[in-house]
C-alpha cells in the first residue's frame, strides 16, 4: 500500500482535499493518507521526510513559505523521497499575473474563513436580538444598544454585526421599566444612545407621515422630549454605561465611538 503524506503549515485540509480528488481518477489504487498539519519550521520539514522515506511513501504539501518549499525539494532529494508542491507553482505564476509578492503567512486562508463564518454569527445574533427580543440572552452579547426609538440602535448593530461584534439592542418607552437582566450586564458592555429632542422629534414626524400618521403621540415634541428626558435618567442611575450622543451623526462614526469607548 502506497503511503502519501499530507505537509501543510495549516490545518492540511485543503491539500487532502485536493490528493482525493486527484486519487478518484485512480481506480483501484491502494494509498493510506496521513496528514501532518503546522509544519513551519526547517525541523519539521526534514522530520517528515525522513518518517516518508522510512514508509516509502511521498509527500504532497501546501507551504506557502518559499524557505520551506526549498527544505522540503532539497531534503526529498537526499532522501529519494518523491515531494509533490502544489502551492509554489500556483504561487509562482499568481506573483507573475498579479505582478506582486505573496505574504508567505500560513493559516491565513483559516483565518478568513474564521473571520467570514464569525461575521455571518453576528449578523444573526443581532437580528435575533434586535428592539428587545429575547432578552434573556443578553448576556450573550458583547455589546448591548439602549434608546429610544429612532436612535439608531438596529442599523448599529447590523453595521457593528457586519464588524464581527455580537450586538443586541433594547427600546427604551416612557414610563415602561427596561428589562432587570439589562442592569446585571459586566460594566461596559451597555450604551445608552441619546439624541437632540428636537432633531428627534423631526425623525419620527417623517417616519408618522410614512406611516400615514397612525403612531399616537410618537412623533410630539412635548413626548419626545420626556422620553429622551426618561432615558437620560436611566443613564444616569448607570454610571457605568458610557452614554453616546447620535444627534446627526453618520452611523460609521457612532459606531466607532462605540468601539473606542469599549
Amino acid at each position: 500500500m502506497n503511503r502519501v503524506f499530507v505537509v501543510s503549515d495549516g490545518t492540511g485540509v485543503t491539500a487532502e482535499q485536493v490528493l482525493n480528488a486527484a486519487l478518484t481518477q485512480f481506480e483501484g489504487a491502494e494509498v493510506k493518507v496521513e496528514r501532518r498539519p503546522g509544519v513551519r519550521t526547517d525541523e519539521q520539514v526534514q522530520q517528515v521526510v525522513l518518517e516518508a522515506a522510512q514508509a516509502s511513501g511521498f509527500i504532497v504539501h501546501t507551504l506557502v513559505s518559499d524557505q520551506l518549499r526549498e527544505v522540503m525539494l532539497r531534503t526529498g532529494r537526499q532522501h529519494n523521497v518523491e515531494t509533490i508542491d502544489l502551492m509554489g507553482p500556483l504561487l509562482a505564476r499568481l506573483s507573475w499575473q498579479l505582478s506582486t509578492s505573496p505574504a508567505e503567512k500560513p493559516g491565513l486562508f483559516r483565518q478568513l474563513n474564521e473571520e467570514y463564518f464569525r461575521r455571518i454569527e453576528a449578523m444573526e445574533f443581532a437580528l435575533h436580538h434586535d428592539d428587545g427580543r429575547r432578552v434573556h440572552e443578553l448576556p450573550q452579547a458583547e455589546i448591548v444598544l439602549v434608546g429610544v426609538s429612532r436612535t439608531f440602535k438596529t442599523p448599529l448593530s447590523i453595521y457593528l454585526a457586519f464588524k464581527g461584534w455580537f450586538v443586541a439592542n433594547v427600546p427604551i418607552v416612557l414610563e415602561v421599566k427596561p428589562p432587570s437582566v439589562l442592569f446585571d450586564l459586566l460594566p461596559g458592555r451597555v450604551f445608552g444612545l441619546t439624541i437632540n429632542p428636537v432633531r428627534l422629534a423631526e425623525l419620527r414626524r417623517v417616519r408618522q407621515e410614512h406611516l400615514s400618521g397612525a403612531t399616537g403621540e410618537y412623533a410630539d415634541p412635548d413626548f419626545v422630549r420626556r422620553e429622551v428626558e426618561y432615558a437620560l435618567s436611566i443613564f444616569r442611575s448607570q454610571r457605568e454605561w458610557p452614554v453616546v450622543d447620535v444627534t446627526d451623526k453618520p452611523i460609521e462614526e457612532i459606531a466607532s465611538e462605540i468601539l473606542a469607548l469599549l
